[in-house]
C-alpha cells in the first residue's frame, strides 16, 4: 500500500525507547565490570605487545572478526603496527603474513572457534606470542595463549541472549584500552597522531601553525623608523591588513593594524614613524602550536592575524584567520 505525503508516518512500536535505553544500560554496566576485573593478564598482554619488533596480527571470526578489524585499525593509528588476518584465509596461505617477530591477538567469545585452530598451532610451533581475548578462562584459546584477557560474566543485550551485543561491546572497549595503554608506553604525541591522520577532520584539527603560515617576503614588516606613508604601502601590498614593526636587530617590536591607523588618524599620520603608531608587545603564536590554538587566540582577542616569531624574536611568518578557515580548522 502506498503512503501519501500527507499521511502521518506510523508511530514507533510501544516500548522501543525503553528497549533502547535498556540495551545501553546493560552494555554500560558490562563495561564497568570489565574495568573492575582487569587483572595481571592485561599487564602481561601489554608487556608482550609493547616489546615487539614486529607487528600485532589481530584475528577473529564472525562478529569477533569485525571487532578485530577495528582493534587492528585503532592500534595502527596510535603507534602500534598492526593488521587483520582472516582466520579462514590464514589456513589457505595467509599464515605466511605472520612473521617470527610478530605477535597474535586472537578474539573468540567462546574460545573454541574452530577456524582459529591453525593460527593457534602456528604461533605455538614458531614461538610467536599469542594473546587471547575471550569470555572463557578455561578454553582452548585461553589455555594456549601466553596472556589471556578474559571478559567477566555478562548477559547479551539481545532478549534471546543470542546475538553478540554486550560481548562485542566489551571486546571492542578492551581493545581500545590496550591501544591507549600501548600509546602511553610509547610517548606517542599529537604530532605522531597527525602523521598517521593527515586527511579528514582529525587531520585538520591537528594541523600546526607552521603548516599554514606565510613566510619570507609574504610577511609584512617595516622598521620602527619607517614613515607611515611607506608602512601603509607595505600593509596594502601584503593584504593582511597589518604590518609587523621590527627593531634594529630584526625582532618584532610591535604591530600596526587598521585599528592603530584609526586611533592615530590626523594630518600628521603619514609623516610619523611606524614605532610611534604601532601597538607594542603584540600577541604572537609559536610555529609548533596547533592551528586550532591560533584560531582560538584570534577569536578570543578579536584579531585576524598572528605573527610567528623565531627563537630570536624575528617574525618568520604570519597566520591569518582565513588560512585556518580555508584549511578546515574550526
Amino acid at each position: 500500500m502506498t503512503r501519501h505525503a500527507d499521511t502521518p508516518a506510523p508511530a514507533p512500536a510501544a516500548g522501543g525507547l525503553a528497549t533502547g535505553r535498556g540495551v545501553l544500560r546493560t552494555e554500560a554496566e558490562a563495561l564497568e565490570r570489565v574495568a573492575a576485573h582487569l587483572d595481571g593478564g592485561f599487564e602481561q598482554a601489554l608487556a608482550l605487545l609493547g616489546g615487539l619488533n614486529g607487528r600485532v596480527v589481530v584475528t577473529g571470526m564472525g562478529k569477533s572478526g569485525h571487532i578485530a578489524r577495528k582493534i587492528a585499525a585503532t592500534l595502527a593509528s596510535t603507534g602500534t603496527a598492526a593488521f587483520f588476518v582472516h582466520p579462514g584465509e590464514a589456513s589457505h596461505g595467509d599464515l605466511g603474513m605472520i612473521a617470527r617477530e610478530d605477535a597474535v591477538l586472537a578474539l573468540s567469545n567462546s574460545g573454541e572457534t574452530a577456524e582459529l585452530s591453525d593460527i593457534i598451532a602456528y604461533t605455538r610451533r614458531f614461538a610467536i606470542p599469542l594473546v587471547a581475548l575471550t569470555a572463557r578462562r578455561r578454553s582452548t584459546l585461553a589455555d594456549a595463549a601466553d596472556a589471556a584477557l578474559v571478559l567477566p560474566g555478562f548477559a547479551e543485550a539481545c532478549p534471546m541472549g543470542l546475538a553478540p551485543t554486550t560481548s562485542t561491546t566489551m571486546a571492542l572497549a578492551l581493545g581500545d584500552a590496550l591501544a591507549v595503554a600501548l600509546l602511553e608506553g610509547k610517548d606517542f604525541t599529537a604530532a605522531d597522531f597527525q602523521l598517521f591522520h593527515p586527511g579528514g577532520r582529525l587531520g585538520q584539527q591537528l594541523l600546526r601553525v607552521c603548516d599554514l603560515m606565510h613566510r619570507g617576503d609574504e610577511v609584512p614588516r617595516v622598521a620602527t623608523d619607517t614613515p607611515m606613508s611607506e608602512a601603509l604601502l607595505e600593509m596594502t601590498a601584503k593584504h593582511f591588513g597589518c604590518a609587523g614593526v621590527v627593531d634594529a636587530a630584526g625582532r618584532l617590536a610591535g604591530v600596526i593594524t587598521d585599528g592603530d591607523l584609526r586611533r592615530h588618524m590626523d594630518a600628521h599620520l603619514l609623516g610619523r614613524p611606524a614605532g610611534e603608531v604601532m601597538t607594542a608587545n603584540p600577541r604572537t603564536i609559536d610555529d609548533h602550536a596547533l592551528a586550532a590554538e591560533a584560531l582560538h587566540a584570534m577569536n578570543t582577542t578579536a584579531i585576524t592575524s598572528l605573527f610567528v616569531p623565531d627563537e630570536a624574536g624575528r617574525p618568520q611568518g604570519i597566520l591569518h584567520i582565513h588560512d585556518c578557515l580555508r584549511a578546515g580548522v574550526a
